[in-house]
């Protein structure tokens, strides 16, 4: 196995950025065990939604101010695009990720959100007629092998609430998948941390005003003390935490080393949900997680090597 061609020959950079490659990506496991924790004070999928990005906000719009100096004004058409991505990416994805926890266990959500990267590779063979190499369709064999092993087991002891929430994460991996898909034509055009942060502005006003439309404003200040602590910690140390410390590690280390250092979030997510929500971890979760990740794996191989 070729080894990767580094961005940095500096041995300071690259220990650097490897650290902060893993810790984003160990903080944004946290997110489904903190909602979880969340759900058992009373609160639902839409309040927390508007919780974290009330939090996250002006940290986004300080991210866009400064990637903004000096760029470009976005045209019309990136406008758009814009606002389609911060939609699908974070807004929806989110949106039927929180809704789908509800239903499965942490542990199975995150190996489902891991397939968003065998997701673009068959969204790429229908708009882009981009046929997979071998080692891709291999990569998607075994992730969907992954997902089917712990799903199966999970099946036989929650039935129809795993089949619910299976299909809501599903669709939020699927439209994560769509902003990847989208962004990785947008992004050379208006950079990636514009585009990340105007893209989570967009889906802030969007989980808020979603919350408003339903929902009279005090009523999201009459939640348990434990609700409002744990949707700060996911609003910044699951949320704003991993998007600077993974884009400042990527430019360190490039994205395909970072890609591998992200196997830390599944792996993470489990030992957090065995700890604090006591979910069980037995033989088929842990041959499933392992069979995702070498899928994605697989996936970011394939893809180094058609560059």
């Amino acid at each position: 196995m070729a080894t990767p061609t580094l961005p940095t020959s500096s041995r300071r950079l690259l220990i650097s950025g490897l650290l902060l490659a893993a810790t984003g990506a160990i903080a944004a496991s946290g997110k489904a065990v903190i909602v979880k924790l969340a759900y058992r004070h009373g609160a639902d999928a839409t309040a927390l939604l508007a919780l974290r990005m009330m939090i996250a906000f002006p940290f986004f719009i300080a991210m866009g101010m400064w990637a903004a100096r000096r760029a470009q004004p976005l045209s019309a058409g990136d406008r758009w695009r814009v606002l389609l991505l911060g939609f699908s990416g974070y807004y929806l994805s989110s949106y039927l990720d929180f809704l789908g926890l509800q239903y499965i266990s942490a542990t199975l959500e995150r190996l489902i959100l891991y397939l968003s990267p065998t997701l673009v590779v068959l969204i790429a063979l229908v708009m882009l007629k981009q046929r997979p190499t071998r080692i891709q369709i291999a990569a998607l064999l075994v992730s969907y092998l992954g997902v089917l092993l712990a799903f199966g087991h999970d099946i036989q002891l929650e039935g129809r609430r795993t089949l619910i929430g299976s299909a809501l994460v599903f669709a939020s991996a699927l439209s994560y998948a769509v902003y990847l898909f989208g962004s990785g034509q947008a992004v050379a055009r208006i950079g990636a941390v514009r585009l990340t942060a105007y893209a989570s502005m967009v889906a802030c006003v969007l989980c808020i005003g979603q919350y408003l439309l339903f929902q009279p404003w005090a009523a999201l200040w009459e939640y348990a003390p434990p609700v409002y602590w744990l949707s700060l910690l996911n609003g910044t140390v699951c949320t704003v935490l991993p998007v600077l410390a993974i884009m400042i590690g990527v430019k360190r280390i490039g994205s395909s080393l970072a890609a591998q250092v992200s196997m830390l979030g599944p792996v993470s997510t489990i030992v957090l949900s065995v700890w604090l929500l006591d979910e069980p971890m037995g033989i088929w979760q842990s041959a499933g997680t392992v069979l995702v990740l070498l899928g994605v794996l697989l996936v970011g191989s394939g893809v180094a090597k058609k560059k």
